[in-house]
């Protein structure tokens, strides 16, 4: 997974009653753009360290989709 600074993260719930969420990546802590990544959280506003799981897809700010690699 890479990313760079404006890009998307959506993370969708593992479990029936998980909630999906989505922010914007502030900074990018990983070499070459991987994680880890400082989010802010759309819902909450809050800023938290992400290490994204295999539920998580990135869509930069150019707007193309791309999916957590395996």
């Amino acid at each position: 997974m890479q990313a760079t600074v404006g890009d998307r993260i959506h993370v969708s719930g593992t479990h029936v009653a998980d909630h999906e969420r989505d922010g914007e990546i502030l900074e990018v802590r990983g070499k070459n753009g991987e994680p880890p990544y400082v989010v802010r959280w759309f819902d909450t506003g809050h800023e938290a360290l992400v290490f994204p799981g295999p539920d998580a897809t990135i869509r930069p700010a150019s707007g193309h989709h791309t999916e957590n690699p395996a």
